[in-house]
């Protein structure tokens, strides 16, 4: 393609990190806009060169956009902005290392039509210029905006060139125009303008003007000087308000009562919180920490005992259970010691609408001041996770209740695979509809799977008389909308295929045309894969070729629908539209498509880079100063989840709050939730309970972040001196520490408290790398995400008003930078992963990262809505539960075998926080200790012999003592969690089957790579079961071999013949030791009944299992009973049974 080369309007896109260092510093980003016409010929778009290059005779270049200069500016700013935001949306940005950044205008994403204005290759008519195919100028609804009466369509470049060149007359008509300026032009058509921005002013002043002043940017005046006369008269402040300061005489203005109402009104309404802590009831929490402390006295002088008395007959025997039953103790301690403080919260959504969306003296308007948000998601395979419930996720983020101009998601897709990109098209495509009928009807969930799947009454609750029709109309939609999305893959195929047909036939054209008469061969060109538009996909290949592999292809960005408008959109009653959606808002947030660039020999980092990637991405295209992140298969259920979120970022300390971990709820469980997949016990004990101490660990997903925080920078009014483990018991010693002895991995970037305060920005470059608007970006996010002044005990907060202003519009540069900070090299030489952004280095990466924070002495809340906040999925099969299970825990050692040890803690952390992040490193421990114990009773039914001398009162006192209190910490558990006893027990007996499974392989995998630096994997060898297709829980039924079941299966199989032998041998001795046998077979029915789950995934369907497995398992249990016997018989006789002789 012949093309020129578009240079970034910033002097400098990228610096060196460090001009002191040799290394030459990478090429600066160049953008380079070419589109193919449908007649066959190339366009390039240049902005600083006017001069153009022919490529050959058969291409020809024009320069539709000519660098803006004193005498040509025939158009406002805003305006130039706006078209050329719809350029960028409507092109693929491509780039990465050693490459040059190029921008390729789409004429289409799908092969299906998009409506929605907003979408990149949305419908709009073409300029009827011969020999431009651009796109003539259209307005927020798509409508064209067309300068002359006699519709002649024509775009901008081209009316540009007219009116300069061509003196002002319509090459349609002939005629001279009438308005001869765009912005006229726009008004005539109709379309709402925003005020200008102040001319002698750049895009990062702008934005850094947010914090230089206390006062609305639209407050200034033309001069950009800021005029305060004129400030107390539009907004009839005075000095102090905006900043919770009121005048002591209550007198406002001119003393006119009447004008000043809006203060008064203010100063006489009280002040109210966002959130609010709902303390445990007394009478469950008194008894619940008492049992604590009875039980841990319980259990040491149980230990006491057990070591002064030990089994001398066995004493290996007692030695290994006395062993075990220390660890246990140990264990639950570091399990209930950070549950003593458990809380609840709520969130008050009436009064954040009234602090931010209510009109008021410096918010006159009422306009939305509520901070952005930045959704990501993230994907990897296709395969593996299917596009469909990808693209419902998106249309529930799309759809939330949030500011549309303040929403931004970004997907990740870290395989680069095209059938993900057009999948999110098309779900783009599908929320010109979907969206608008969710805000019209107030559609809960938002999700359309999951809507549509509802097996409650639809129409419960819906008073406008169109909602049937609607919900009809917008169910075929998305029955279509499906059908699509299920064909891309063989669309995309056959797609690739008659492509490459094509470029096969041309090649074997041009092979006969310089080979006369010879011979031709066969022609092979790579099989690539094609988009919707007829080029090359720059991602990874269904047929993987160099530069077009999973692991090595392209950084892409393609904005799928470029930023919203910053006023409302009401739809219309247009007939030709499916539905009528007036006075609705049509508009959609801001969703940009993300791949990061990949390349053999640099490590990826999986998930976590992904995220990383997006965080430097998001920062320079939205950077909203909260992020919530989500896995693909995790949707919106609760519309208003992110505005009961921010309730706790812009309370009363909300600053120093680094994220806002939600609950995680699954569907798709069955009802008897046999493997404990709901995990509430986790989720509704131990998170409130960390709740009540700093805040809940971090779980992966469904957590609100602060960009300030995941940035590394500690939190507001951090002080050097900080209380001991011990501050809590004593009284607390002051200790001057310098930062210099601080460890490397505490010294956190320091941040000022207050507005006077500057950052020291110069030594940033080698923290975050060398991209400069990155950096100019951090002080504007810190602002943004300040809580309200409000309150005189609000400390570091910013005024109302101040995020009122519309977001900055989007420009090729911008997106050429964010394709810089996504390309693998991006991250060398920096601390990204280490102690900026998602940190590397563990499988279980989340725990990680908010631990870090924790670290840093930031605080984290669980928030636990009403109605669920958000909903996904899990695996129900015993196989990829386990797996699921060995992950989690193989991080788990991972953590504990690194400087992310909480015994290594600062001394920010408290002390309760310490023990459970401790306990998050040390569980996987357990299942060494667990294996010996579940072999304690088989063993002894074979030996005849106990971990006890005799079976004595104080034995069996203290073993009901203990049991006792475990019930009843378990009852008032479930009394202040809310979880159901069935619940309590099913992870109770999922602990015993993790344990003995994948908790063990864990720790073999952690000790081998550590000691040795061997890495082992546990696959998946051989898969039956699920006839039943149509079964929801067919899966469940699956059978799937792994070899971590075989310890359970040996466990239960020893056991098993344990209990058998004991009962042999005893019935046949001459002197029965029956309670031997008793405590036994008591232990070894505790084992089985733990993994009775695990014996049933093993069965398969009910009512399945062959009559023979049960004949056959009697038969050897019986067999090996009598051969046990046989081999060792009681004492003093040789006969089994009185007569019978053993043969």
């Amino acid at each position: 393609m012949a093309s020129r080369s578009f240079k970034g309007t910033r002097s400098n896109l990228s610096i060196s990190s460090d001009a002191a260092e040799s290394h030459k510093p990478p090429p600066p980003q160049t953008v380079t806009f070419g589109r193919r016409t449908s007649s066959g010929r190339y366009i390039s778009y240049s902005r600083d060169d006017l001069d153009s290059e022919l490529g050959s005779s058969d291409f020809m270049n024009y320069t539709v956009h000519l660098p803006p200069t004193p005498d040509n500016q025939p158009m406002d700013p805003s305006i130039s902005q706006k078209v050329e935001e719809q350029y960028v949306s409507n092109s693929l940005f491509t780039g990465g290392f050693n490459s040059v950044t190029r921008a390729h205008l789409m004429d289409k994403v799908i092969e299906s039509e998009a409506n929605h204005p907003q979408m990149a290759g949305a419908k709009g008519s073409s300029c009827a210029i011969p020999g431009c195919d651009a796109k003539v100028m259209s307005d927020e609804r798509g409508v064209d905006i067309l300068p002359c009466e006699c519709d002649f369509k024509i775009c901008r470049d081209c009316f540009i060139d007219a009116v300069k060149i061509g003196g002002g007359v319509c090459p349609g008509c002939k005629e001279p125009y009438k308005n001869t300026e765009l912005d006229e032009v726009a008004v005539d058509s109709g379309r709402p303008l925003p005020l200008p921005p102040p001319g002698t002013m750049s895009k990062m002043e702008r934005r850094l003007s947010l914090m230089k002043s206390t006062k609305s940017v639209l407050m200034r005046s033309q001069t950009g000087d800021f005029d305060h006369n004129r400030w107390l008269f539009e907004t009839r402040g005075t000095y102090g308000y905006g900043n919770a300061i009121w005048p002591s005489d209550g007198g406002f203005g001119n003393g006119n009562d009447e004008e000043v109402g809006g203060p008064k009104e203010l100063m006489n309404k009280p002040w109210r919180p966002l959130t609010r802590k709902l303390k445990i009831p007394a009478a469950v929490i008194s008894p619940y920490r008492l049992l604590i402390f009875v039980r841990i006295v319980i259990l040491a002088l149980f230990l006491e005992w057990r070591i002064r008395h030990p089994n001398n007959d066995a004493i290996w025997l007692w030695g290994m259970s006395v062993v075990c039953e220390i660890w246990f103790a140990f264990s639950w301690l570091l399990d209930q010691l950070p549950k003593l403080c458990p809380i609840n919260r709520a969130t008050d959504l009436n009064v954040l609408k009234d602090k931010f969306e209510t009109p008021s003296p410096s918010n006159p308007t009422g306009k939305s001041d509520l901070p952005g948000v930045d959704v990501f998601v993230s994907t990897a395979d296709p395969e593996k996770e299917p596009p469909l419930v990808t693209a419902n996720t998106i249309l529930s983020i799309l759809a939330a209740d949030y500011p549309v101009e303040k929403l931004s998601c970004y997907v990740s897709d870290d395989g680069g695979a095209l059938l993900t990109f057009e999948a999110m098209a098309e779900a783009a495509s599908f929320a010109n509809v979907w969206v608008p009928f969710c805000r019209k009807h107030d559609i809960e969930p938002r999700n359309p799977e999951s809507y549509f799947s509802l097996k409650r009454d639809p129409y419960k609750n819906k008073v406008k008389q169109d909602f049937v029709k609607d919900r009809r109309r917008v169910k075929r939609e998305y029955d279509e909308f499906k059908v699509r999305i299920n064909s891309l893959p063989d669309s995309i195929r056959r797609r690739s295929d008659a492509y490459h047909a094509r470029e096969e036939i041309k090649a074997m054209k041009l092979q006969k045309q310089h080979n006369d008469d010879e011979p031709v061969e066969s022609v092979k060109i790579p099989k690539a894969t094609w988009m919707a538009d007829g080029t090359h996909w720059p991602g990874t290949w269904l047929n993987p070729a160099p530069e077009h592999s999973r692991g090595d292809h392209a950084g892409i960005i393609q904005v799928m629908l470029k930023p919203p408008s910053d006023e409302p959109l009401p739809g219309t009653s247009d007939e030709t539209k499916i539905m009528d959606f007036t006075d609705v808002d049509i508009r959609l947030p801001l969703l940009v498509y993300v791949s990061r660039e990949k390349r053999p020999g640099y490590d990826h980092n999986k998930k976590a880079g992904a995220m990383n990637a997006l965080v430097r991405a998001s920062a320079i295209m939205s950077n909203g100063p909260f992020i919530l992140n989500l896995d693909c298969d995790h949707y919106i259920y609760n519309s208003q989840a992110m505005r009961e979120g921010m309730c706790f970022m812009m309370d009363r300390g909300g600053d120093r709050l680094c994220y806002v971990q939600f609950p995680q709820r699954f569907e798709g469980i069955d009802p008897s939730d046999r493997y404990a997949n709901h995990n509430t016990v986790f989720f509704d004990v131990n998170m409130r309970a960390l709740d009540g101490l700093m805040g809940p660990v971090y779980v992966g997903t469904g957590c609100l972040f602060r960009r300030i925080a995941l940035y590394g920078f500690d939190p507001p009014r951090a002080k050097e001196d900080h209380p001991d483990c011990c501050s809590c018991c004593f009284a607390r010693r002051k200790k001057h520490s310098s930062a210099a002895n601080t460890p490397e991995e505490n010294r956190a970037l320091r941040m000022g408290d207050y507005d006077d305060e500057e950052m020291n920005l110069s030594l940033l470059p080698k923290k975050f790398g060398n991209s400069t608007f990155l950096i100019d970006s951090i002080p504007v996010t810190e602002f943004q995400g300040r809580p309200l002044a409000d309150h005189p005990a609000v400390k570091n907060g910013r005024p109302p008003g101040a995020l009122t202003i519309p977001r900055e519009l989007l420009d090729a540069s911008t997106v050429a930078e964010a394709i810089s900070v996504i390309s693998c090299w991006y991250e060398d030489k920096t601390e990204w992963g280490n102690r900026v952004g998602w940190i590397y280095g563990s499988v279980t990466e989340d725990v990680v990262t908010g631990y870090r924070m924790h670290n840093r002495g930031w605080k984290s809340v669980y928030c636990v809505t009403k109605r669920d906040a958000f909903r996904g999925t899990a695996p129900i099969n015993l196989t990829d539960r386990l797996h699921q299970v060995l992950r989690w825990a193989t991080g788990s050692v991972e953590i504990f075998f690194s400087r992310n040890n909480a015994l290594l803690a600062s001394r920010r952390m408290k002390f309760l926080q310490r023990i459970a992040y401790l306990n998050v490193g040390i569980y996987p421990f357990t299942s060494i200790f667990l294996i010996v114990y579940c072999f304690l009773p088989a063993l002894s039914l074979f030996s005849g012999q106990f971990i006890v001398q005799t079976l004595n009162v104080t034995f069996l006192a203290y073993l009901l003592v203990i049991t006792l209190t475990l019930c009843l910490l378990a009852v008032l558990e479930i009394k202040w969690s809310g979880i159901d006893l069935e619940e309590w027990w099913r992870n109770e007996q999922f602990w015993l089957i993790g344990g003995t499974s994948a908790h063990l392989a864990a720790v073999l995998q952690g000790l081998l790579k550590v000691i040795a630096g061997i890495e082992i994997s546990f696959t998946l060898t051989s898969k039956s079961g699920g006839d039943d297709v149509d079964d929801e829980f067919a899966d469940l039924y699956v059978v799937k071999w792994t070899s971590l079941m075989i310890p359970p299966i040996t466990i239960m199989m020893v056991n098993l013949i344990a209990i058998a032998v004991g009962f042999s041998r005893t019935i046949y001795s001459v002197i029965p030791q029956w309670s031997r046998l008793l405590g036994g077979v008591f232990f070894s029915f505790w084992v089985l009944a733990h993994l009775y789950p695990f014996a049933k995934g093993l069965m398969g369907r009910r009512g399945r299992t062959p009559t023979i497995v049960f004949v056959w398992s009697g038969l050897i249990a019986i067999t090996i009973s009598l051969l046990w016997v046989a081999i060792n018989p009681p004492s003093g006789t040789t006969q089994i049974g009185g007569s019978f002789q053993f043969p």
